[in-house]
């Protein structure tokens, strides 16, 4: 079989599976007491991960380099290195809600590679000078493996805002480990619940006009009472667990990406000297790069010093989601640099 029609074959059915797969974790999600669709969800994650391997190989086979020179090979390597990371965080939690927020992503990425981009940006071709690099190679291959794992942890960390509404439940314990906790009354709390108003007393003196004091009387003083707080709807015991483990996830799976964006940055500054003399050009690819890092080394600065655990790093995970997506894709498409593959622009 020609490689070309293979790769062609092999980049649809991924989509197709893909599109599956979403709608099976949703139908799980949906209908929980179906028994197999779990199941189901993780081989047509794993059938695509196959798959999008395959088409890889065979364009590596037939243009004679790693494929990672375009738009189009990066996307599918993006997609791929998605559901790597989804089946390693699903083994991790057990959960199906791992799947209802990366299966879309993974599925709208590959939809994007193969429908929406031209034919002349899908073939391969042959690599110019600069690119012929053993550091580009492990640049690239390492930033595009530090963005699917930073997706896929920002992804758990949104899932854990839908599962707890968006409120602030309290989580105690290691976020490293799986001891974390929670109040035994399985509540939501808010800060204002926990501040309590001690009652006021005064002390008056009890003696006779000429100032001989006899015995020290405490009176009472009356105050108002304190309005009683409406307590914030509580979860049940099944979500505040999965809470727990989407949060703990979550943070596991960012601590795993931010090693890898930080060897791809400074790969990619080894290879920039390489080909053009320079570390660093405050290129807007790079520019966007050093935001990605601070956001995320926010992140687990955060959680490492400042105990930060439940909905603020989580907003600050969802946060770094956008900037990795303007990293990646938005400064190749809308800007101008040496990163930019040109095509709206």
């Amino acid at each position: 079989m020609d490689l070309v029609v293979l790769q062609n074959w092999l980049d649809n059915t991924s989509f197709a599976v893909l599109f599956i797969t979403m709608l099976i974790y949703w139908g799980g999600a949906a209908f929980p007491n179906i028994p197999y669709l779990p199941a189901l969800g993780t081989a047509g994650m794993a059938i695509a991960n196959l798959c999008i391997a395959a088409m890889l190989g065979s364009r590596w086979l037939e243009a004679g380099y790693f494929p990672l020179s375009n738009l189009y090979e990066s996307l599918f390597f993006l997609t791929w290195g998605i559901t790597t990371i989804h089946l390693v965080a699903e083994n991790m939690s057990r959960s199906r809600l791992v799947g209802v927020a990366t299966a879309p992503v993974a599925m709208g990425i590959a939809a994007f590679a193969t429908m929406t981009l031209p034919g002349e940006m899908q073939s391969a071709a042959p690599l110019v000078p600069a690119l012929k690099s053993n550091w580009l190679m492990m640049h690239v291959s390492v930033m595009m493996l530090s963005y699917a794992t930073l997706m896929v942890g920002s992804l758990l960390a949104i899932a854990f805002l839908f599962v707890t509404r968006g409120q602030n439940i309290e989580l105690r314990g290691s976020s490293v480990g799986t001891g974390g906790f929670r109040n035994s009354q399985y509540k939501l709390r808010r800060a204002e619940e926990f501040v309590t108003q001690p009652a006021d007393t005064t002390i008056e003196p009890a003696g006779d006009r000429n100032g001989n004091a006899k015995t020290a009387v405490l009176s009472p003083v009356k105050t108002a009472p304190t309005p009683t707080l409406k307590p914030s709807e509580p979860l049940s015991p099944q979500r505040l667990n999965l809470a727990e483990i989407l949060d703990n996830i979550s943070y596991r799976i960012i601590g795993l990406g931010f090693p890898l964006l930080t060897i791809g940055i400074i790969a990619g500054a080894v290879w920039a000297n390489e080909a053009w003399g320079s570390y660093w050009s405050w290129d807007p690819k790079e520019t966007w790069a050093l935001i990605t890092w601070l956001v995320f080394a926010a992140y687990l600065h955060a959680r490492i010093t400042r105990g930060w655990q439940g909905r603020r790093p989580a907003i600050l995970a969802a946060t770094g989601f956008v900037v990795v997506w303007v990293c990646y894709l938005g400064v190749n498409l809308l800007g101008k640099g040496l990163h930019s593959y040109g095509w709206f622009f």
